[in-house]
């Protein structure tokens, strides 16, 4: 308990970054969308549907990299007594979470009128689909026992071996034959993509990590308050036993 009285004194100097970061997501959200919807050309073969890559693609990020945040944490956590490291991690599972699931249907929005179906077992689709699942497992892991360190523990476990599917989901386009497109951006060469089209979705991708680093103080901040609530019921608890 001492170690998150002192977590939550160290917090407060994130205010300042919690002011930041959220006022960046309302910005650069505004401007993101504005140009991506309304002023961004049109592509010459998915005509007016390549808008929802700006939401799409973002959501496809963030889920990636929440996990990988989160995996990271774990590890951390696994190999010495960092209560930061276990909040991190219970922190950003749900907010990843939810990335990919807005990932998974925008994803089947566009795939209907594109491929002719919402959803097909493609490579990248189904290991996007798992990365969710493995969202919904570390939540329920972390949440399933009375006692907060061997719920944080299993979760860990589960966080660093289900790793393995990030490097499956970047790489899916390039070991199999899949109908999903390869990378546009992450390339040795230019980006396959016009600077119109580029430039609003790397604002968007900026608004989403915004969003992300927000989200994830405020969750922190409220799993100590919750932590520290849970500790003064227990010594409540023991003071009136004790009476």
């Amino acid at each position: 308990m001492h170690c998150f009285a002192k977590l939550a004194y160290r917090l407060r100097h994130a205010r300042a970054l919690l002011l930041w970061s959220s006022t960046l997501t309302v910005v650069l959200l505004v401007i993101g969308l504005v140009w991506g919807l309304f002023f961004s050309p049109a592509d010459y073969q998915q005509g007016e549907m390549v808008r929802i890559l700006y939401i799409h693609a973002p959501a496809a990020w963030m889920g990636l990299f929440s996990y990988i945040v989160m995996a990271v944490a774990s590890a951390v956590s696994l190999m010495g007594k960092y209560p930061l490291a276990n909040l991190v991690a219970k922190a950003s599972s749900p907010v990843g979470a939810v990335f990919t699931i807005i990932c998974l249907v925008t994803g089947a929005l566009w795939g209907k009128p594109m491929w002719g179906a919402y959803w097909v077992w493609d490579a990248r689709l189904t290991s996007m689909l798992i990365l969710f699942f493995l969202y919904l497992g570390h939540i329920a892991l972390v949440n399933a026992f009375d006692d907060y360190g061997r719920g944080a523990r299993a979760g860990a476990i589960l966080a660093v071996i289900g790793f393995i599917n990030i490097p499956i989901i970047k790489f899916s386009v390039d070991w199999w034959n899949t109908l999903h497109q390869p990378a546009s951006i992450t390339r040795v060469a230019l980006p396959a993509m016009a600077m119109e089209m580029l430039l609003p979705l790397l604002v968007m991708g900026l608004a989403f990590t915004a969003y992300y680093v927000t989200l994830l103080l405020v969750r922190i901040r409220s799993e100590i308050a919750a932590v520290q609530v849970r500790a003064s019921r227990c010594s409540l608890r023991s003071i009136g036993k004790r009476l």
